[in-house]
């Protein structure tokens, strides 16, 4: 029961638990939903350790901690790994905290495609595609990719990362040029990210869980609740 679990452990600090690659948001959104509705839960740390994944289900995390921000304090808790969408999440908390050696940044948006056709010569297979419009195959392994279909997917891969830059400059408090810069792809130690501002201190999961303790006014050593 809710209201007995509340009354026996007290009022704490929720840890959100991102791991992996970012394929399928549901078990995460609904966890954050949980956390932000439950009366007793005063803070979130959100601890990351993922590389990353698809752009689409890390801005629907990234918009429902932004959201939750609005209601609770959040606190990112990076491990070892925090890049790409792991720090898109990331920049959603109003505190971020890693340790000197964590991999993070890598703010940057790759799209990757390979060509068979002349594997396919070799064995004496062709490929066709029948298509409905001139650029329903960009990217199809059976043929070169024309110079169209890459500027195509070039300025699809441009306005997702300008949606990731964005974001990130916003959620930061940052200037856009001032991250944009800093967004060529490169992956940062802990401590480099801290010193061009992508994080703010250093510290571990025990730590993000104290600072957000006492952020909402807990005792030291606090309930935690875990995703």
């Amino acid at each position: 029961d809710a209201s007995a679990l509340s009354f026996l452990s007290g009022d704490g600090v929720g840890v959100l638990q991102i791991e992996g690659t970012i394929d399928d948001p549901r078990v995460v959104l609904a966890e954050l939903k949980r956390f932000k509705e439950a009366p007793w839960i005063k803070a979130i740390v959100v601890r990351i350790d993922s590389p990353g994944g698809a752009v689409g289900p890390t801005q629907e995390i990234f918009d429902e901690l932004q959201k939750t921000k609005k209601k609770k304090p959040l606190v990112a808790s990076m491990g070892g790994m925090a890049t790409s969408g792991g720090y898109y999440i990331a920049s959603a908390c109003e505190r971020i905290l890693a340790n000197p050696g964590t991999l993070t940044g890598s703010i940057g948006v790759i799209m990757q495609l390979s060509n068979v056709e002349e594997l396919m010569k070799k064995i004496g297979v062709k490929g066709v595609n029948i298509k409905s419009g001139a650029n329903k195959d960009i990217g199809s392994p059976f043929q070169p990719l024309s110079a169209e279909g890459r500027e195509i997917l070039q300025a699809l891969v441009d306005s997702v990362h300008s949606q990731f830059v964005s974001a990130v400059a916003k959620a930061r408090g940052m200037n856009e040029a001032q991250v944009r810069k800093l967004a060529d792809g490169r992956v940062y130690s802990g401590a480099q990210a801290k010193e061009v501002g992508l994080v703010d201190q250093f510290g571990t999961l025990e730590d993000a869980i104290d600072f957000a303790a006492k952020r909402v006014g807990l005792d030291e050593n606090p309930t935690v609740y875990y995703s």
